[in-house]
């Protein structure tokens, strides 16, 4: 077991302030001004954004920001906070060093902030844990620039170690099938809903789609689900080019149609319940759903700050401390987690409708 004090920062997307208008437009653009998120040439992008985009989609995010809003503020960052409370107590009953920090890629905490209270505390190591089990350049790749830029402002940089992707992490998929397994009706049809991405990044490189089949597939083999019983969709595209699909509005809007009269929508993808999954899935597209013919329909919430997932976090960052171990030549007194093989199958895209 290793003795260095360790720093781990808990990493994702980010959210406003507040759900007031002028916050809501700080964010977005932010967020929409980074490379990875939108690649067009800043000559174009930046006065479009600025003059048209961030007036009008700032107002109407705001009421959808709104409607998810808590006493205690932005759903994601209530549920991120939470799961560093989790992940604090589960290192002390491990008896671990750990120092845990929230670093949001846009908007506050942000990463800077994150790596310099590790600083303070004197950690040795840091280990940074995107909350993004499937890889995207757009989010994993987003957060791997941020936390680069924040080491910029560090004249001494300590060893770090940064959790590419967990798909088929064993605990991972068992928190998923556990959680469905729970809430999962006989008669269900079982929808996989994943933030798309537009179809060029996956044409110029971007391996997301592949990592979102395998946690689907492995899930739906978990649960004992047939190809008639499940599908996977993509959903929150932004813009008019062709993002990958198929679309979860489009394919809620047909199914009942299809033959799917109730549905219960998973969005694994999604490590806390946000403006994406809360208001986008539980209301919009339900109403898409049973406007359309749909009987019944469910979203199955996100595993958030459960047992589950704290287990699942904390030992992904206990097999880290493990592969430190291993490359300093000593043998590990931590058992690593295996991931889930999934038998692959020529026919995969065709089996996710």
């Amino acid at each position: 077991m290793t003795n260095l004090k360790i720093g781990v920062i808990l990493a994702n997307l980010g959210t406003p302030d507040s759900p007031s208008p002028k916050d809501i437009s700080r964010y977005l653009w932010q967020f929409l001004t980074d490379p990875r998120v939108v690649d067009l040439p800043r000559c174009k992008w930046y006065p479009l954004l600025k003059a048209i985009i961030l007036p009008l989609r700032s107002k109407r995010v705001a009421k959808d920001y709104r409607s998810i809003w808590t006493e205690q503020g932005s759903p994601l960052m209530v549920f991120t906070e939470q799961q560093k409370q989790g992940l604090i107590d589960f290192f002390r009953q491990q008896q671990l060093d750990v120092e845990i920090e929230i670093g949001m890629t846009y908007g506050n905490p942000s990463m800077p902030s994150a790596v310099q209270k590790l600083m303070d505390k004197k950690v040795e190591h840091i280990i940074v844990l995107p909350l993004y089990p499937q890889y995207s350049s757009s989010t994993t790749g987003a957060v791997f620039d941020s936390f680069a830029e924040a080491l910029k402002q560090q004249r001494g940089i300590v060893p770090f170690d940064f959790i590419h992707s967990y798909p088929l992490n064993q605990n991972y998929i068992s928190a998923l099938i556990d959680s469905c397994k729970a809430r999962l009706k006989a008669d269900e049809f079982l929808l996989f809903s994943f933030h798309g991405i537009p179809l060029r990044y996956e044409n110029t490189g971007d391996y997301y789609r592949t990592h979102c089949q395998q946690t689907a597939a492995a899930v739906a083999q978990g649960l004992g689900l047939n190809e008639k019983q499940w599908g996977l969709t993509f959903q929150s595209r932004f813009g008019k080019e062709e993002w990958l699909q198929p679309y979860t509005d489009e394919f809620l809007s047909n199914a009942a149609a299809q033959g799917i009269k109730k549905v219960a929508v998973i969005c694994p993808g999604f490590a806390v319940d946000c403006l994406e999954t809360l208001e986008e899935i539980a209301e919009e597209n339900k109403d898409y759903f049973i406007t359309n013919g749909g009987e019944s329909y469910q979203y199955i919430p996100a595993l958030n700050a459960s047992p589950a997932h704290i287990e699942t976090l904390g030992r992904l960052v206990i097999n880290q401390m493990a592969k430190m171990k291993c490359n300093n030549c000593s043998s590990p007194n931590i058992d690593i987690i295996p991931t889930i093989t999934v038998p692959t199958s020529n026919n995969l895209s065709s089996r996710c409708h």
